[in-house]
């Protein structure tokens, strides 16, 4: 998929998630749906979904995929690292990643995007794996960026 293709995707991407979000307002009901979309439409992924910042946690949320770790190491991994930086953390080879979980899934390369609750402050992140290496490029970053603004809530 060329980039112009691969921006199409997403912009066709963000449209149906605000469609179906105009019918809920709960924020897990949206997340479940972003999910599922994220995970059937794009062929690199292999997990998408959610990890949600509860009471110093980081547990999972609606996700697609092979199971999940139900609560991440605190402040250990790419999900962490994007909660504790409060930015985008893309790691192109997990393996190299120090402090990377290994959940379940053949992950090779990731993306965690923070999001935010009151006050501005991370409240969780959208997060995506590929059994791919290098599996995200600056087109897949800045419209995943984009999504997980979806889930802001100041």
């Amino acid at each position: 998929m060329d980039s112009r293709q691969k921006k199409a995707l997403y912009d066709g991407l963000a449209v149906r998630l605000q469609q179906e979000f105009a019918q809920a307002r709960d924020r897990v009901a949206r997340m479940a749906t972003a999910a599922a979309i994220l995970h059937r439409q794009l062929d690199h992924v292999f997990w998408a979904g959610f990890y949600l910042l509860v009471d110093g946690e980081l547990i999972v949320g609606p996700y697609q995929g092979a199971p999940a770790c139900v609560i991440l190491e605190k402040h250990t991994g790419v999900c962490w690292a994007a909660i504790d930086r409060d930015e985008t953390i893309y790691v192109p080879n997990v393996h190299e990643f120090e402090g990377h979980i290994q959940c379940e899934g053949p992950s090779n390369s990731e993306i965690a995007v923070p999001f935010h609750g009151p006050g501005g402050r991370p409240s969780g992140v959208l997060h995506l794996d590929s059994a791919d290496f290098d599996a995200f490029d600056e087109i897949d970053m800045r419209a995943i960026e984009e999504l997980a603004a979806m889930f802001d809530n100041p």
